[in-house]
C-alpha cells in the first residue's frame, strides 16, 4: 500500500480509468468502431471503383502476413463474406473487413490511396509502427 500512498493514490485511479475503458469498448464490440481504420475520400473513391467491378464481394479485407524487414505485411483481398472474427468498418458506402490478427497493427491506421507517376496504391499510415526500415506499407492491387 505505500506506493499508493506515496504517489497521492493517482495509481489506484488510473487503474479505474483503464477498467472503465476496457468496459465501453467490449460493451459495443458488436458496432463497427470507426477508430479502428479511417479510410481516406481517395480511399473510400478508389474502394467503391474496385467493388464496382466485383459486384459478387461485399468489400475488400485486410490481412497480415509476415514476411520483409519489419516481419508484418498487410494483405488486400476481395471478399465476399464477413469472417467470423473480422473488424468491419464501413466508411461512405464501403465496406473494409479487417481480420483478426491485423485488428490490433491497425488500430487508428489512416487508409490512403495515393496515385502519382510511378505507381498506384494503397497507403496504411499507421502511427503503431515504429520499425518499418523507411519503406512504409503500400500495396498495388
Amino acid at each position: 500500500g505505500t506506493v499508493a500512498a506515496a504517489d497521492g493514490g493517482k495509481g489506484s485511479m488510473a487503474a479505474t480509468v483503464v477498467r472503465a475503458t476496457v468496459r465501453a469498448v467490449s460493451k459495443r464490440r458488436l458496432q463497427p468502431s470507426r477508430a479502428a481504420l479511417t479510410l481516406t475520400p481517395s480511399a473510400v473513391n478508389k474502394i467503391r471503383q474496385l467493388l464496382k467491378e466485383k459486384p459478387d464481394h461485399v468489400g475488400l479485407k485486410i490481412g497480415v502476413r509476415t514476411r520483409g524487414c519489419n516481419g508484418l505485411s498487410y494483405s488486400l483481398e476481395y471478399t465476399k463474406a464477413k469472417g467470423e472474427s473480422d473488424e468491419v468498418v464501413v466508411q461512405d458506402g464501403v465496406t473494409v473487413f479487417i481480420e483478426k490478427k491485423a485488428q490490433l497493427s491497425l488500430l487508428g491506421t489512416e487508409m490512403d490511396y495515393v496515385e502519382d507517376k510511378l505507381s498506384n496504391e494503397f497507403v496504411f499510415n499507421n502511427p503503431n509502427i515504429k520499425g518499418t526500415c523507411g519503406c512504409g506499407e503500400s500495396f498495388n492491387i
